[in-house]
């Protein structure tokens, strides 16, 4: 695909906002009452990375990237 330069950011931006719902989710999902919240953050932050990876390994196995 050729597409443009501003494309392609916005494409990446929207992956982004989309691993930090996935982050937000697996953080909130993971901390239990009564507990740290810095365990939580690191699993929340690790679902942020990990989905991010995936969204651009697509982009790019899809060469849209």
């Amino acid at each position: 695909m050729n597409l443009t330069l501003g494309v392609k950011v916005l494409i990446v931006v929207i992956c982004a906002l989309v691993s930090v719902i996935v982050g937000i989710a697996a953080m909130w999902l993971s901390h239990a009452p009564g507990t740290p919240v810095r365990p939580a953050i690191l699993y929340g932050g690790g679902s942020f990375g990990g989905c991010m990876l995936l969204c651009l390994a697509v982009l790019q196995a899809l060469k849209v990237l």
